[in-house]
């Protein structure tokens, strides 16, 4: 499998993960293919050295390059980790503009050289917009095989409740983010359990959820960043792990996780041709989306404002394409 942007934060934390067998189970053989800049092979070197020394029964092997071309060859899973991190003063179509170089190459390299039946999860962002644009540029892989990750949002929302609820968070299921993994997203509760009772009638505070519980998951990411003066790595490499262990291995009966995905012929009339997070549910490598979901009207007031944040963001990478 290739990860790119190894060298960084979240690749230091993903890595071991997936070398432990937390992404695709504990009996699944896997060589590692490490993709960063030029700058940063020293630094990938040495994760390299320390895969090396951990001595991990399931990797049968480590490269470490920066050539996309190699990171992909024959690939079959791909975890997009390397994008251009908005800094201060920067506009947002430079940033897009910058973005959209990146993950046309990956999408040229994934063209190229790996399997034409790659998945591959895009965690840099704008990861819905990226995840778009890298599908855009590689035909030969079906459009659904690419998904961007809104699972970190899932588990925060997850975590927010279970404090909430004074429960632990296994006994929480069944949140759901819909679409854009940005502060525009929308985590829903009004499907979700706590010990099977719905989250609702157990947390009896209609207002928080409403106000207070959304903004809290929306601006998250942001409060890492502020306590810590880095983003939120470890957290990011689990969900990562996770987005691709329920892909790969299932998730469970009654089940659905949040995943960025091709909103093509879904049941819950958001527009075609985004990468637009859904309730899924997923067996042997493929996703379905979850029908059926009776939606409230302030449901769909906030679903309709993270669609149109992907519309808007989506035409302005296409107008920077041409």
């Amino acid at each position: 499998m290739c990860v790119t942007g190894a060298a960084g934060q979240i690749g230091y934390a993903l890595v071991p993960m997936i070398c432990n067998g937390d992404m695709f189970g504990a009996d699944q053989p896997v060589i590692l293919q490490l993709l960063d800049l030029p700058f940063a092979m020293e630094a990938l070197g040495g994760v390299v050295m320390e895969v090396q020394d951990a001595c991990y029964p399931l990797v049968r092997g480590v490269i470490a390059t920066d050539n996309a071309n190699t990171a992909f060859e024959n690939a079959n899973c791909a975890v997009l980790l390397g994008a251009f991190p908005r800094k201060q003063g920067m506009e947002r179509k430079e940033l897009m503009e910058k973005n959209i170089e990146i993950f046309k190459t990956m999408g040229e390299a994934i063209q190229a050289s790996a399997s034409a039946n790659i998945k591959v999860l895009v965690v840099g962002n704008p990861a819905n917009t990226n995840a778009l644009i890298c599908a855009k540029y590689a035909p030969k892989v079906p459009m659904q095989n690419f998904t961007a990750m809104t699972r970190l949002d899932h588990h925060r929302a997850l975590g927010q409740v279970a404090i909430r609820a004074k429960c632990e968070v296994g006994d929480v299921e069944n949140v759901i983010i819909w679409g854009n993994h940005s502060s525009t997203q929308f985590p829903d509760v009004n499907h979700g359990t706590v010990k099977n009772q719905p989250i609702r009638q157990v947390l009896n505070d209609d207002n928080y959820l409403n106000t207070e519980f959304i903004e809290t998951i929306q601006k998250r990411g942001a409060a890492i960043i502020n306590a810590r003066k880095a983003s939120s790595a470890l957290s990011a490499a689990r969900a990562a792990t996770l987005h691709m262990k329920s892909l790969f291995c299932g998730t469970k009966d009654g089940e659905f996780v949040s995943m960025g995905v091709l909103s093509n012929g879904n049941p819950y009339g958001i527009v075609d041709e985004l990468m637009y997070s859904f309730p899924c549910k997923c067996s042997n490598g493929e996703y379905t989306i979850v029908g059926g979901l009776p939606i409230d009207k302030f449901s769909q007031e906030k679903m309709k404002i993270t669609q149109d944040e992907l519309v808007e963001e989506k035409e302005l990478a296409l107008s920077l394409l041409k």
